[in-house]
């Protein structure tokens, strides 16, 4: 039987084609954004790493971690569909204490979502050690450094070198504490009183928090000491022995 051709159909096909070619350049763009996100992904575990001094602000890198960028990578992997849980990789000395409340609140964030895996890797202290203590489970290898969970500030003083120099400042401040903390002069008894208090309140800050999170002994680590990975674990300061691909493989099983 004879059929007269469909003078649509061309059109139909060339439509179709369209549609499909437009289907597949979405789908390429969603593949290259989801690769370039700014944390890796290891089959459903994306992994952040917060390198460097800790500090407030949208930077990483040059030995430093922004708490905004770290905070932003933290809620992205909390809110992708795609991953099912999510390994901190620390690396970190430490840094501000409101830098690490900052990362603490994205932390616990993500947490009450999906599980928040700590690999420690050379270095986890002081505040980098605040942030892992939100972790669901904390990994370090046995020769990683960590805790030292204390706060401490640091004033230079070269007056002495200004005297010898025939060297002089003249300040005019409206608080006599307004230069407390200038190199040109030491410390007051009342400003060396007051800086002690102001550092005593973040540690006991600190240490709450910490001890808010982790079966610990206050008396093991007040003194802020550093101790290695091996010796963490029986502190309680760190769960499990292990490397990043360790610590993947923890987050897989608790997701």
């Amino acid at each position: 039987m004879f059929h007269e051709p469909d003078p649509d159909r061309p059109r139909h096909k060339k439509e179709i084609l369209i549609i499909a070619g437009l289907v597949l350049g979405v789908i390429a763009i969603a593949a290259v954004v989801y690769l370039m996100s700014g944390y890796s992904r290891e089959m459903g575990i994306a992994v952040i790493r917060i390198d460097g001094v800790i500090v407030t602000g949208d930077y990483y890198g040059d030995g430093y971690t922004g708490s905004e960028y770290a905070g932003r990578l933290i809620r992205d992997a909390a809110d992708d569909p795609i991953v099912d849980a999510i390994v901190i990789r620390m690396n970190s000395p430490g840094g501000t204490p409101a830098a690490a409340q900052e990362i603490v609140a994205d932390v616990k964030y993500a947490r009450a979502k999906k599980p928040v895996v700590i690999s420690m890797g050379d270095i986890a202290t002081s505040s980098a050690y605040y942030i892992s203590a939100y972790g669901d489970r904390i990994y370090a290898d046995p020769d990683t450094l960590t805790g030292g969970i204390g706060t401490a500030w640091t004033f230079f003083d070269i007056s002495g070198w200004m005297e010898q120099e025939n060297l002089s400042v003249l300040v005019v401040k409206s608080g006599s504490m307004k230069d407390m903390g200038s190199e040109y002069r030491p410390l007051t008894d009342a400003e060396r009183n007051y800086a002690g208090e102001l550092v005593n309140a973040s540690f006991e800050r600190f240490i709450a928090d910490v001890m808010s999170e982790r079966t610990i002994e206050r008396s093991s680590v007040e003194d802020a000491r550093v101790v290695r990975g091996e010796e963490a674990i029986s502190m309680g300061l760190v769960d499990e022995l292990g490397n990043l691909f360790d610590a993947i493989d923890g987050a897989r099983e608790l997701s």
